[in-house]
């Protein structure tokens, strides 16, 4: 049985949950980090030295990073269907799952931490404005790419909705107005609707 350190509270177990659900394998869950500590404890160490979460125990496979083990979980359980095996097809899905690691996490990273982790009386709105603007530039690109495929690496559900999708499932909670981004709420909904998103895309923020 598979084994998932991290606890739900963090957008990158999420992503690691949903895929495991979504691949239909059992697993087991052990909360880790933040009020949980564990991944300072020396056997949480030899598992990730960057003492962070997620990890993911298979047999005696080890693996941390979480878009890395999202492809992991996919390509083994799931070939073809959610790990696509065509070089063109994968390395698209590849592209958006890394586009959402490298460009729109950092984006909406500090009104997320403005919005939900910091005290009121501590807020920089300047922060939030920017991250904001940042995240609303990204969000036109994503929202272009879905009025043109229902998914985002196309026409059926792959690997790289679930990393994007958490991500937006982190957007819509802030506690702020937002822009109408109709063929990303169209999506957004859709993947609400799968039974291996329940747990995940219906967490409250925290």
């Amino acid at each position: 049985m598979l084994h998932i350190w991290g606890r739900l509270s963090s957008i990158n177990v999420r992503k690691v949950v949903w895929a495991a659900q979504e691949v239909g394998v059992a697993f087991e869950r052990t909360d880790a980090g933040a009020s949980f500590g564990v991944v300072n404890t020396p056997q949480y160490l030899q598992l990730n030295p960057n003492a962070m979460v997620p990890v993911l125990q298979d047999g005696a496979l080890t693996l941390w990073e979480s878009n890395t083990i999202v492809r992991y979980l996919c390509a083994r359980y799931a070939p073809g269907r959610l790990y696509p095996e065509p070089l063109a097809e994968r390395f698209n899905t590849e592209r958006w799952m890394d586009w959402q690691q490298t460009a729109l996490n950092p984006a909406g990273r500090h009104a997320f931490l403005q919005l939900i982790r910091t005290p009121v009386e501590l807020r920089q709105p300047e922060l939030i404005r920017q991250s904001n603007d940042e995240t609303e530039h990204l969000l036109a690109i994503l929202d272009a790419q879905l009025g043109q495929h229902a998914f985002v690496a196309g026409a059926q559900f792959s690997m790289a909705d679930i990393p994007v999708a958490c991500e937006l499932h982190r957007w819509f909670g802030l506690p702020q107005a937002r822009l109408p981004h109709r063929h990303i709420e169209r999506w957004y909904q859709t993947l609400r609707e799968r039974q291996a998103s329940q747990g995940v895309l219906d967490l409250v923020l925290s």
